[in-house]
């Protein structure tokens, strides 16, 4: 049944001259006094929050993510208004958990933190899982809540209440490195660069600061003498003399030395470091690839043989390691869970590590204990340089022309692995759905000539070894904690900050993983951030659907049942057509391996136009 507009108005009429009749029934007989009429001040010329952007520009950070929130409303809008909207510049996002994971991605890229504000308890709660993946990945993050600690000034029957904490902080405290909740304007000023000085000191992680609303929105007390501390950042500790001396003997008197390095290189300085070192030694390199530790088509890579060079090894150098108990050993997943050692007795083991200088015990991400020979508790990048030095100088005519003949050996090796790989990768190469290794090798032929770089982490078996990975920017490695919905934003947050260099930002994103954030390809779009999405898209989440095969056959249960819970079919999701809603050229959904060529060039001409694009193909499994 309609409405009819003229009952509709008449109805509406006759309501409003009531509610008036009742309005002037209920006025007070005398006005307020004069002195209560003028008694709220309306307007400021200078609030708590301009000051408090006045201390954040000082560091410079050049992006502030955020889906908006009343608690922080007074930083908001200084930011945009005082602040210009300018270093930094508001990036506005659609999930507490996508400006985070966008600040993770952007670090790994740009090498400092990006702003994150988060609206009081709820939002705080959204970001936990993308501030866990921050902390686990070693990442800089500089997180601000807002919060209403005064409860006298809480506005009655809205968020106010519900949206306040005594701690803000309590519920993340485990997992990041700093937190504060300045009461005055100077003790934040003081807190922002005591925060930006530990995110920034090895080993990294991310920092939170709460922001009283009450202090962002009151005026600047007259006369107040308000100061922002200079910012001295602090030098990496670098490994002791004795110990490095000691590490540089063991290395060049060794007969099959190995260096593993997991989050060894944290810039283009600390790559350069790991070739010297490598090549000084004529050494094997196992790259763990939670940052490019070593170019991948080195010869000294032997990262896909890494169990059999660690069976010869008499000597292993671990560097920023944050599991090395799992690179020297193999574990068993079966009903009763078991390990064997990968390396023979007497092997001796040396680690250097900035992870050894801050370690927290509730959430479990330090791994399990492993003996070492000899433990240095610095930064790997600032500690390679003196370690170099002492090799090279510890390394005479004779232990040079063994490490010649080792480091030959080793090349062969290397070269015999990487044919035999990408033979593998020619079975399937016609498959409908795309194989993911004809995937990698299409994505490959159309970016490998130009600055690229992939914003994801490249877990397939055929990216690392098939790509040639040379430069620390080329990929950003894996999300830290491993919690799902990272991929996408982290992607947008590290092409914004490739954006400025003119590199090529791509990436391979799993469905699963942008199913939990697809609003980061809308902030990729409003915010023009030129990056193209392959989806690698196996309508699963398939790494849960093998645990489940995995466990249905030692319960002697059968297969059949395997997808229940895990499969991302009936209905298939159309990534393609997502994307064109949320503002991106997109192709697909592509089945065809001819098709795929065609539709990654197309999208990639739309990238170097400056706009984001995705195009989705359907895959095998893996």
């Amino acid at each position: 049944m309609s409405v009819d507009r003229r009952d509709f108005l008449k109805v509406a009429a006759g309501g409003a001259a009531a509610l008036a009749g009742s309005a002037k029934a209920a006025e007070p007989q005398e006005s307020a006094p004069p002195a209560a009429q003028n008694a709220d001040v309306l307007t400021v010329d200078r609030s708590g929050s301009d000051f408090m952007v006045d201390a954040l520009k000082t560091l410079d950070f050049e992006y502030a993510a955020a889906i908006p929130g009343s608690s922080f409303r007074g930083l908001h809008e200084s930011l945009i208004n005082y602040g210009g909207n300018a270093k930094p510049e508001w990036i506005t996002c659609c999930h507490e958990e996508i400006a985070s994971a966008m600040a993770h991605g952007y670090a790994k890229i740009e090498g400092k933190p990006m702003l994150v504000f988060l609206h009081s308890t709820v939002g705080l709660q959204h970001a936990a899982m993308a501030i866990y993946n921050a902390y686990c990945d070693r990442t800089p993050v500089f997180l601000i809540v807002g919060n209403h600690l005064d409860g006298e000034t809480r506005r009655p029957g809205t968020g106010d209440w519900v949206h306040a904490v005594q701690d803000p902080a309590g519920l993340v405290r485990d997992f990041t490195k700093f937190d504060d909740q300045p009461v005055s304007l100077q003790s934040f000023a003081e807190s922002v660069v005591r925060a930006y000085k530990i995110a920034m000191t090895p080993p990294q992680g991310p920092v939170l600061l709460a922001a009283d609303l009450t202090l962002q929105e009151r005026p600047i007390p007259d006369g107040a003498k308000l100061h922002v501390p200079k910012l001295a950042a602090t030098k990496p500790p670098q490994g002791d003399s004795g110990s490095v001396r000691e590490a540089a003997r063991l290395l060049v008197n060794a007969q099959n030395p190995v260096i593993v390095a997991d989050y060894a290189a944290r810039t283009a300085d600390g790559l350069k470091y790991m070739v010297e070192l490598a090549e000084a030694l004529q050494a094997p390199v196992i790259d763990r690839a939670s940052r490019v530790n070593f170019p991948s088509r080195h010869p000294l890579n032997q990262s896909e043989r890494a169990a059999e060079v660690m069976a010869d090894a008499d000597v292993v150098l671990g560097l920023e390691m944050v599991d090395f108990w799992g690179a020297v050993n193999a574990f068993r997943d079966q009903l009763y869970r078991s390990s064997r050692s990968l390396t023979k007795p007497g092997t001796r083991l040396i680690s250097i590590t900035s992870g050894d200088l801050f370690i927290k015990s509730n959430y479990q991400n330090f791994s399990r204990y492993q003996e070492v020979d000899l433990a240095i508790a610095a930064d790997a990048e600032a500690t390679l340089p003196s370690l170099i030095e002492e090799v090279k100088r510890l390394t005479d005519a004779g232990r040079r022309s063994a490490f010649q003949d080792r480091g030959a050996k080793l090349a062969a090796a290397h070269k015999d692995t990487i044919e035999r790989i990408r033979a593998d990768a020619a079975y399937g190469w016609d498959l409908s759905p795309v194989s993911t290794a004809r995937l990698s090798a299409e994505l490959w032929a159309q970016i490998k000539d130009k600055d690229w770089s992939l914003l994801s982490p490249p877990t397939s078996r055929w990216v690392a070894p098939m790509w040639n990975f040379d430069k620390y920017y080329q990929h950003i490695g894996f999300s830290g904690g491993e919690g799902l919905g990272y991929g996408a934003p982290a992607t947008v947050g590290a092409a914004l900050a490739n954006k400025k260099h003119g590199r090529l930002s791509v990436a391979i994103e799993s469905d699963g993983d942008l199913m939990m954030g697809p609003g980061s390809l809308w902030t990729a779009a409003h915010h023009r951030a030129p990056v193209l999405f392959v989806m690698r898209n196996n309508r699963a989440y398939h790494m849960e659907t093998q645990h489940i095969l995995r466990v249905a056959l030692r319960h002697g249960r059968g297969v059949e049942n395997s997808k229940i819970g895990t499969a991302l079919e009936d209905p298939n999701i159309n990534y393609a057509k997502i994307a064109e809603g949320l503002g991106l050229h997109s192709e697909g959904p592509i089945t065809d391996p001819k098709d795929l060529a065609p539709a990654l060039k197309r999208a990639l001409d739309t990238v170097q136009r400056g706009e984001p694009a995705l195009v989705d193909v359907v895959t095998q499994p893996r």
